[in-house]
């Protein structure tokens, strides 16, 4: 398969970007896939501890972007469990 892009490549010079930014596109989409794996909401172990957003302190930002939330100001509004 690599011999074939890398005839492909040699005979249309111009597809080199579209290779780039392919692979630049997938890199990303498993860069943030992995990140959401490894979220304050995902258990894989459920044994240890079955529910690991209740450890979370309301000052947690688990956005990836937030605009209009000032974390540092939030209360608890709930119980502890």
């Amino acid at each position: 398969m690599l011999r074939t892009v890398r005839d492909q490549v040699r005979k249309h010079p111009g597809l080199v970007p579209q290779f780039f930014f392919i692979c630049l596109g997938m890199s990303g989409a498993f860069l943030y896939l992995f990140r959401l794996a490894r979220g304050p909401h995902v258990t894989w172990r459920k044994s240890s501890n079955p529910e690991p957003w209740n450890d979370l302190s309301p000052t947690y930002q688990y956005k990836f972007v937030a605009i209009n939330t000032d974390y540092k100001n939030l209360k608890k509004d709930g119980p502890d469990f």
